[in-house]
């Protein structure tokens, strides 16, 4: 399947987890792709995976930079010749109490998990605009943009803006053929994940019990997803956030656990 061919991909958060299986997935699909994330291509966890070449390129990239958006942004289009979709996959979830979140904690995380998809997103679209091309756009949102877990302000909140931002997105620039959705995982075998989510056994079973399918999503389960919604298969949906969570949202009781 070539749902991608002559396409050119940008994909955010792209040394590892999601981000990392996005890149796998379009690249098998034939896109062109820049892989961009804040740490080095080099010794992070795409590196031992794909090696880059004429579809694959890497760009260095803080994306609560406004400059090095923009530098993202130019690099496609100097590998490239221009930029037809963007994945924005940049995001950070922290358990703290709400009595001890600090300005800090909630300017940096909203930056991260919010601002950074507001950057990327204008400088894509003002490349849209030159090129006179449709494009599409996918956000990383998250069960929690509707649901809540408490210890998790920050990326509660920020996902819910994640939901606003899709929507509004998609009505502003439909006239200009530019797509806009989002995906909504639920729990996603990540490094983050089992950092900071799988404190211990008992959590890793409570969020298991509440999870129909009996099992916790790999990326791949996502990545297979954002191919979706980013390509032509999905030229009448936009303004939508589609869940990716085993059937949790669904659930209003909690399913046995085997041990």
């Amino acid at each position: 399947m070539n749902r991608f061919q002559s396409k050119r991909v940008i994909v955010t958060g792209a040394a590892q987890g999601i981000g990392l299986a996005c890149v796998e997935r379009l690249l098998a699909e034939g896109a062109c792709v820049l892989a961009a994330d804040i740490q080095e291509w080099e010794g992070s966890a795409a590196s031992s995976v794909l090696q880059l070449n004429e579809r694959l390129a890497f760009k260095q990239t803080d994306v609560t930079s406004r400059e090095a958006v923009d530098a993202m942004v130019q690099e496609a289009v100097a590998k490239f010749g221009g930029a037809d979709v963007l994945i924005s996959n940049v995001g950070v979830a922290k358990r703290t109490a709400f009595l001890d979140l600090t300005e800090d904690d909630l300017v940096r995380g909203l930056q991260i998990n919010v601002l950074s998809g507001i950057l990327c997103s204008q400088s894509f679209l003002r490349q849209i605009q030159l090129q006179g091309t449709p494009g599409a756009i996918v956000h990383m949102s998250s069960v929690n943009g509707v649901m809540a877990m408490p210890g998790y302000t920050i990326y509660n909140i920020s996902k819910g803006a994640i939901e606003q931002l899709t929507r509004v997105m998609a009505l502003e620039f439909a006239p200009l053929g530019v797509r806009v959705n989002a995906v909504g995982p639920g729990t996603i075998l990540t490094d983050m994940v089992r950092t900071n989510v799988f404190t211990d056994e008992a959590s890793r079973r409570m969020l298991l019990s509440r999870t129909p399918l009996g099992r916790f999503g790999e990326p791949e389960d996502v990545a297979a997803v954002v191919a979706f919604l980013a390509s032509d298969d999905a030229a009448y949906v936009s303004g939508e956030t589609v869940f990716i969570d085993g059937g949790r949202r669904a659930l209003n009781y909690v399913v046995p656990v085997a041990d």
